[in-house]
């Protein structure tokens, strides 16, 4: 989804992690095991998850080490980097902007940024507000040409490294997964308010959401502000872990730049799904989706800022998004009634433990639906 690393990690020694107790709850064991598999089988350093039961009770979860420097145990719901979970927040304030009227869904980019959208095949006129949210705008990924520096960007600064490469499509004409487009969304946003993307996502998503240990960080803010784990780069399988923890996140801006916690993810995804953040058209349209490949799981499909996910009990569906940035990934989903579950760990692992954390979310949701839960929820709304 997203990566980037910089030049000024330091290499730490191996700790040999320890792992928390199973509680006897049985989904409870399913997420403590799937944890401790995670740590103990694919080797991160720590994995986090927090299970929501829909009702107002949550549970925090960890296995690994919090710093392997020090053998510092895991801080429960400590805080990460959530990458790409950052585009559903970034689009839950789009969707209000177009409940209020001041945004229209079908109308062209190059209404609210006359002019800016340009390039080979690359057309703002052609490219709709909704095409951004669900990646069929045809807009090619900047991330491929960020220096591997450690510094700030402008948001105009990563457009104009999407715009120096040719249109990967014809706006409508296919879905490419490409964070250039909650760029231009973040700027829509800031044309449309005239306040920062910060301002609006705290306003509009953080507060209205009850979300208490997240946050959009300052330009050139390098450390977390909470208690979290350390997040961990390697090279590769065999080399050492090296400590990204602190550095400029600016790069991934509107499309990755959030730090949340796992406890927090569950309560705005839950928020999001019961009405609590978009009205009902709105939230109707950012569940109408198109199949969906690149970083998600076999089968999931792509709304406006959502991911619909296959559960294996019940032929059901979760939501959510998930996320990658140097140090952190994250994994989780939603169900209809508010039944959530956030795993983080503290490495960006390749595709395999990626699916190994995606297999944690679904056995967790389907226990939940086993012990009176539910696996399910509201599926799509159509296909566009």
């Amino acid at each position: 989804m997203l990566t980037a690393v910089g030049a000024g990690v330091l290499a730490v020694g191996a700790v040999v992690p320890q792992s928390a107790a199973a509680p006897p709850d049985p989904r409870a064991g399913v997420v403590q095991q799937g944890l401790d598999e995670l740590v103990g089988s694919e080797g991160v350093p720590a994995a986090l998850a927090s299970v929501a039961d829909g009702r107002g009770r949550s549970r925090a979860y960890t296995a690994g080490v919090g710093d392997l420097s020090t053998g510092a145990p895991v801080p429960r719901d400590g805080q990460v980097r959530i990458g790409s979970n950052s585009k559903a927040f970034t689009a839950v304030v789009v969707m209000q902007l177009v409940a209020e009227g001041r945004v229209d869904l079908d109308g062209s980019v190059d209404t609210y940024l006359p002019g800016l959208v340009r390039g080979d095949g690359i057309d703002g006129r052609r490219i709709t507000v909704r095409r951004l949210l669900q990646h069929t705008s045809g807009l090619p990924d900047y991330t491929g040409r960020l220096s591997e520096e450690i510094r700030a960007y402008e948001p105009r600064e990563l457009l104009a490294l999407a715009l120096g490469q040719k249109a990967d499509f014809e706006p409508g004409a296919g879905w490419k997964y490409s964070n250039t487009n909650y760029v231009v969304a973040g700027l829509l946003v800031e044309e449309v308010t005239g306040r920062s993307l910060a301002a609006e996502i705290e306003r509009r998503v953080i507060r209205r959401a009850g979300l208490r240990h997240t946050y959009v960080p300052a330009p050139a803010e390098l450390r977390l502000r909470e208690r979290h784990p350390k997040g961990y780069h390697r090279a590769a399988p065999d080399a050492p872990f090296l400590d990204a923890t602190e550095w400029d996140p600016s790069w991934a801006w509107a499309a990755g730049q959030v730090v949340s916690t796992t406890s927090d993810l569950n309560r705005f995804y839950s928020a999001l799904l019961r009405g609590r953040l978009v009205p009902r058209a709105q939230l109707d349209q950012m569940r109408t989706t198109v199949a969906a490949g690149g970083p998600f799981a076999e089968g999931s499909r792509y709304g406006l800022g959502l991911v619909s996910t296959p559960l294996s009990c019940r032929g059901a569906v979760s939501w959510g998004h998930g996320g990658s940035m140097t140090g952190y990934e994250t994994r989780g989903g939603t169900t209809g009634d508010g039944v959530s579950v956030s795993v983080a760990v503290t490495t960006q692992p390749g595709r395999a433990v990626q699916q190994h954390m995606e297999r944690i979310v679904d056995a967790a949701l389907c226990a939940a639906a086993d012990t009176g839960g539910s696996g399910g929820g509201e599926g799509e709304r159509g296909e566009r």
